[in-house]
């Protein structure tokens, strides 16, 4: 009999949203007749001040702004994100005014667990470190606010056949804690059910 949730794999990464910014200002109607092949920019388009940069080598895609903002999703490394703005930089030859940044890692991974929703959701309440929002009506997953430490926060989105979407972290081991501090929340609340401690 399972007792508590277990991880069937740690997680993985799906998404990588990382920025920087060029040392210089990208006029993106020219550069789309630079690169045609390459370069999505359309005056319709959140009205011309975006241009979306992607080769065929490339995991992801990355956002060009006329400020030379640049903002890199799509990418599943942190490597991988750094390695295409960088690359980017090159393409336009400019360089990179600030480095790159990962402001957000979104994370999936799935717990087993015996109990259904409203009882995981009922317990985890009780727990004053943690915010929950869960309207099944409105959204199929719970929305779990999740403090890290004093500056990390995670949102978990728990759905009910125990898949887990971590997101709002910019750090691989801040991640691994989320997801091991649900992992634990959802074992101990099932231990208490069985009167196990």
């Amino acid at each position: 009999m399972m007792i508590g949730p277990a991880l069937e794999r740690q997680f993985t990464i799906v998404n990588v949203v990382a920025t920087a910014a060029l040392n210089q200002s990208i006029d993106l109607e020219i550069l789309r007749k630079q690169f045609p092949k390459h370069v999505l920019w359309d005056q319709d388009i959140y009205g011309g001040r975006v241009a979306y940069y992607k080769t065929e080598g490339m995991e992801g895609k990355v956002s060009i702004f006329w400020s030379g903002k640049l903002i890199s999703v799509g990418t599943k490394s942190i490597e991988k994100a750094y390695q295409e703005l960088r690359q980017t930089a090159r393409a336009l030859n400019a360089k990179l005014k600030t480095g790159p940044k990962v402001q957000n890692i979104i994370a999936t991974a799935t717990l087993k667990t015996e109990k259904d929703m409203d009882q995981i959701i009922s317990k985890l309440q009780n727990d004053k470190n943690i915010h929950i929002i869960y309207e099944p009506e409105q959204f199929p997953a719970a929305i779990i606010k999740l403090p890290i430490n004093q500056t990390a926060k995670a949102t978990i989105l728990l759905f009910s056949n125990g898949k887990i979407i971590c997101v709002g972290l910019t750090k691989i081991e801040h991640i691994k804690e989320a997801i091991e501090t649900m992992e634990l929340k959802l074992k101990d609340n099932v231990k208490r059910d069985l009167g196990i401690t």
